[in-house]
Formats: structure tokens, C-alpha cells, sequence
């Protein structure tokens, strides 16, 4: 794995990415591949929290913008939007970003999220902005 990829993973395991267990499995600029555990990041009523979703596909997607921006450069996300289909009450789920644009300044990627028997639980898209170098 290259320095550069080592360090995007260090930097997207930031304090939520590791509270809620997220580990990014595959990074390129076009696809990524992360895992995230349902126990700990349940709402009230045992069903994985929305929001985590949420969170895990801004992971994905500011992650592949890092690397397609590279290192001297920043990404903010600014766009997200989640469509929960399924619910998850236990095991893993799985989010795969598919890079949709990789421009310049901004970056699209759709996210598939899946349970344990890879029935999709959510969609995800999340566009990210690469700001001028520094």
C-alpha cells in the first residue's frame, strides 16, 4: 500500500470513523470498500441508526475524493442524501462507493449499503469538494 493511502486510511479513521467502527477494506479514487458493525450504532429501537449510514458513506466518499484530489489538497463534503430501504439489527454492513465524476473541484460517488445477506439497505450519493491547494 502506497504512503500516501496509509495516510488517507489514518486520516479517515478520524474520532467518529473509529467510535462507530468503521473500517475502509479497499481504497482507490473509483471504488471503495468499507465495514461498519450495526451493535453500537443503533437508535432507540435496536435498528441501525440512519444517521450511521449517513456517516459511513461521507467516509467513503471523502476518502475518494482525497485521493483523486492528492496530498497537498483539502475535500469538504457538501452535498450528501441517503434513501434507507431495509433495516439491519445485528452483524455488519457493508457500504461500496462508486466513483460517479471525478472533476477537478468537485467529486460524486454513489454508495450501495448491504446487510449480512447482501440485501441492499440503503443508497447513498455524496459530492465533495476539493478546495485550491494550500
Amino acid at each position: 500500500m502506497s504512503d500516501f493511502l496509509e495516510e488517507i486510511r489514518k486520516r479517515g479513521s478520524g474520532a467518529l470513523d473509529k467510535k462507530m467502527g468503521i473500517e475502509i477494506i479497499e481504497a482507490s479514487p473509483n471504488r471503495l470498500v468499507a465495514t461498519m458493525p450495526v451493535e453500537g450504532n443503533t437508535q432507540p429501537i435496536g435498528l441501525l441508526h440512519g444517521g450511521a449510514n449517513v456517516v459511513l458513506a461521507e467516509t467513503l466518499g471523502s476518502v475518494g475524493t482525497q485521493l483523486h484530489a492528492g496530498a497537498n489538497r483539502r475535500v469538504v463534503g457538501v452535498d450528501i442524501n441517503a434513501t434507507h430501504h431495509k433495516s439491519a439489527t445485528s452483524g455488519i454492513v457493508t457500504g461500496v462507493a462508486t466513483a460517479v465524476s471525478l472533476g477537478k473541484t468537485l467529486c460524486c460517488y454513489e454508495v450501495e449499503i448491504t446487510n449480512d445477506k447482501g440485501e441492499r439497505t440503503c443508497s447513498a450519493r455524496i459530492t465533495c469538494l476539493i478546495l485550491a491547494e494550500r
